[in-house]
């Protein structure tokens, strides 16, 4: 288990430093997250998820999962 969590990490931490690099080449970052993130919930709320009657604990630790993600990136500083 240790091993799977680990690999969760890694992924996000990838995620995480792949949306914000394109969100910094991006000419309007903030509004490019914001709509990123949107997207992604309206996904994790509508996405099929096989093999189990009550689906409402996974959905919920995924939009937890995301809102950390996008909690996590600061706004892009201007050099």
């Amino acid at each position: 288990m240790d091993e799977l969590n680990g690999r969760m990490i890694a992924c996000q931490i990838l995620i995480t430093g792949l949306i914000a690099r394109v969100a910094n080449n991006s000419p309007d970052p903030l509004r490019f997250l914001t709509d990123f993130r949107d997207e992604i919930k309206a996904v994790v709320k509508g996405i099929h998820i096989a093999g189990m009657d009550n689906t409402d604990r996974v959905r919920l630790t995924a939009q937890q999962t995301v809102d950390e993600l996008f909690s996590l990136m600061k706004q892009p500083n201007i050099d």
